[in-house]
């Protein structure tokens, strides 16, 4: 969380890591505990990605890229499908049967998701955004990460200003209670 870059580079970091926690999952037995660790690491990691994506990130496209409503639309109808998921994840043990199918189905969602933003909204972004403004874009998603809850809350606002607002409280409640729990942590 926090490579440095511009906006795109932050991004496609986020990607390639929550890529290496789904390769851990796949790589344990089913029912082992640890996949349970990487789910929550996973959703951890998605949640701050979504929350800054959906602040800094959607806005802009739809700002500088031709079309960039409807593209920013499906995006974060993309989230809201990912944050259910990991919803319904968040109440599963990895011995539980639901857990595979829903581990399943967000790996697929999410990657489907990471293959439109890096062969289509970002070449596009990229191609229509001053790079400066990338730069800026990419502290900006930084700042926004270190604060965004960590939780799924999937009846949270998804677009500005609501969901600027109510990230950072969110935010801190969401990792008190992750510090409490231990949760994403290995025993």
């Amino acid at each position: 969380m926090g490579h440095g870059g511009n906006v795109i580079d932050e991004l496609m970091t986020d990607h390639r890591e929550v890529e290496e926690l789904f390769g851990r999952i796949d790589g344990l037995a089913p029912g082992d505990k640890d996949r349970k660790v990487y789910a929550d690491q996973v959703t951890m990691e998605l949640v701050r990605h979504s929350v800054a994506e959906e602040a800094y990130l959607y806005p802009a496209v739809r700002e500088h890229v031709a079309g960039g409503d409807a593209l920013a639309d499906r995006e974060i109808e993309d989230h809201a499908r990912a944050e259910q998921l990991m919803k319904d994840l968040e109440g599963c043990d990895a011995g539980d049967p639901e857990f595979d199918r829903l581990m399943t189905a967000l790996m697929t969602e999410i990657r489907s998701h990471v293959a439109d933003e890096e062969q289509n909204l970002f070449p596009r972004l990229r191609a229509s955004c001053p790079p400066d403004a990338l730069d800026a874009l990419g502290d900006k998603v930084r700042q926004a990460k270190k604060v965004a809850p960590t939780r799924p809350h999937p009846s949270t606002p998804s677009t500005p200003p609501a969901n600027k607002l109510l990230a950072p409280g969110v935010g801190m409640v969401d990792r008190l209670r992750d510090t409490l729990t231990g949760r994403g942590k290995k025993d």
